[in-house]
C-alpha cells in the first residue's frame, strides 16, 4: 500500500492559510498550473458569494504576479459586487494599463462607471469595448440605457434598435424602447413596445411591464383601457403601489371619485404619512361633498409637511361651504409660499368677490401685478372687476 500523503490542492491551502509555495518555478514564483487553479477557485467563489474568501485567492496571485490580469479582474469584480465601485475602478484601471483590450476589465469599468452616475465615461469604455466584440446585445443594451439616463433619444433609439435587428425579441431592448418614448411622453410609441413585450412573454410578463402599460393610457387619458392592467398586477400583488395608484388616477380621472377613494385609502394602509396620497384622497372626498372628511385628510397631510394642494384644497373646501374668510386665510399662507402664482391671486380674488368685497378683489389682483408681472387671466379679471 502506497503511505504517501497526498498533496493538498493550492486553493484549500490558501483558504486554510498555509504555504502554497513549495511548488515554486525556477523563478521563486507558481507554478502555472497552480496559478490557474487559484484563479478558477476564486472566481468559483466569487460566484458563491464568499467574497472574502475570492479576494484571498486573488491576492496570493498578486503576491507572486502584481500584473495577473485575471486576479486583477477578480478583485475589481469582487469590489463591484460589494457596491465599492471607486475600488473596483482603481484594479479594473490597473489591468487595463497591461492589458487594455481586456474585455473583462472594460465591462467591469463601464458598470461602475454607470453606477456612479459617470455616464459619458460608461460610454466611452463601453464603445471601447465594442471595438473588440461589436455584436454584444448585453454591452449594445446597457449602451442605449446609459444614453437614455443622459437624455440622449436618438443615440439611445438607435442602438436599442441595432440590438433588435441582431435579436428581434430581446426583452432589454423591447423594455428600454418602451422606457425611452415613455421619458420622451411618446406614450403611444411606448405602448407600441410594451404591447410587443406583452405578445413575447404573454402570461409572464413582468409586473411593471403591466403597470407602464396602464401608465400610458393613465397619460393618455384613455382611463378605461388602463384599468384592466393595473387590475391584473394588482393580482399578482395585492400591495403593488403602482397597481394601487394606477387604478385611483384612473378613478379620479374617470370622476369616480368613490372608486378612486377606495385605492387611495388601500395606499394608506401601507403609507399613513404619504402627503401626496392624503391631498389625493381629500380631494376625493371634496369631490362627495364629504367636507369633514376632506378637511381631515388635507390637515393630516399638513401635519406630515406643508404642502401647496393641501392648502389649496382646504381653501376650495372652505369655499364651497361658504367659509369665505377661512378660505383667504388659507389662500394668503399660499401666497406667501408662492408669491409669483397668478392662480392664487384670482382664488382669493373670487373669495372677496363671493362675499361682495369688490375692492379688495381689486386690491388683490393688483398686488400680483405690482410685482412687475403681467398675466393675461388676471389682467382679464381686472377689467372685468372695474367694468
Amino acid at each position: 500500500m502506497n503511505n504517501e500523503a497526498k498533496p493538498v490542492p493550492v486553493a484549500e491551502k490558501v483558504l486554510a492559510g498555509t504555504d502554497v509555495i513549495q511548488g515554486e518555478d525556477s523563478d521563486g514564483g507558481f507554478e502555472v498550473s497552480e496559478i490557474s487553479e487559484l484563479s478558477k477557485m476564486g472566481y468559483q467563489l466569487l460566484k458563491e458569494k464568499k467574497i472574502g474568501d475570492a479576494i484571498g485567492c486573488f491576492n496570493r496571485i498578486l503576491e507572486v504576479d502584481e500584473n495577473n490580469n485575471y486576479a486583477l479582474v477578480g478583485i475589481g469584480d469582487a469590489a463591484r459586487k460589494q457596491n465599492n465601485f471607486k475600488e473596483a475602478v482603481e484594479y479594473y484601471r490597473r489591468c487595463l494599463s497591461h492589458y487594455p483590450g481586456n474585455n473583462y476589465a472594460l465591462f467591469g469599468l463601464a458598470d461602475c462607471y454607470k453606477a456612479l452616475n459617470q455616464y459619458h465615461k460608461a460610454i466611452e469604455i463601453w464603445d471601447q469595448y465594442l471595438l473588440h466584440d461589436d455584436r454584444n446585445v448585453t454591452v449594445l443594451t446597457r449602451i442605449a440605457d446609459t444614453y437614455r439616463k443622459i437624455h440622449d433619444f436618438n443615440h439611445s433609439k438607435e442602438v436599442y434598435l441595432r440590438v433588435l435587428e441582431m435579436d428581434e425579441k430581446n426583452p432589454y431592448a423591447i423594455i428600454g424602447l418602451g422606457h425611452l418614448h415613455y421619458d420622451f411622453k411618446e406614450y403611444r410609441d411606448a405602448l407600441y413596445y410594451w404591447e410587443k413585450m406583452m405578445e413575447t412573454s404573454k402570461d409572464n410578463v413582468d409586473i411593471r411591464v403591466l403597470t407602464s402599460i396602464g401608465n400610458c393610457h393613465r397619460k393618455l387619458k384613455t382611463f378605461e383601457e388602463g384599468i384592466p392592467y393595473f387590475e391584473k398586477a394588482l393580482r399578482r400583488d395585492n400591495y403593488n403601489f403602482y397597481a394601487l395608484f394606477g387604478l385611483a388616477d384612473c378613478y379620479r380621472g374617470m370622476n369616480q371619485q368613490h372608486l378612486s377613494l377606495e385605492y387611495w385609502n388601500r395606499i394608506l394602509e401601507i403609507d399613513p404619512r404619504n402627503k401626496v396620497i392624503l391631498t389625493r384622497a381629500g380631494d376625493a372626498y371634496r369631490g362627495l361633498s364629504v367636507f369633514d372628511k376632506a378637511s381631515d385628510y388635507y390637515h393630516r397631510a399638513l401635519n406630515v409637511e406643508f404642502d401647496t394642494y393641501a392648502v389649496l384644497g382646504l381653501a376650495e373646501t372652505s369655499k364651497i361651504q361658504g367659509k369665505y374668510d377661512d378660505a383667504a386665510e388659507s389662500l394668503r399662507r399660499l401666497i406667501q409660499q408662492d408669491p409669483k402664482n397668478y392662480r392664487l391671486y384670482l382664488e382669493l380674488a373670487d373669495c372677496y368677490v363671493k362675499k361682495n368685497d369688490k375692492a379688495k378683489a381689486i386690491a388683490a389682483l393688483g398686488e400680483f401685478q405690482r410685482q412687475g408681472i403681467r398675466n393675461v387671466f388676471v389682467t382679464a379679471e381686472l377689467e372685468k372687476l372695474k367694468a
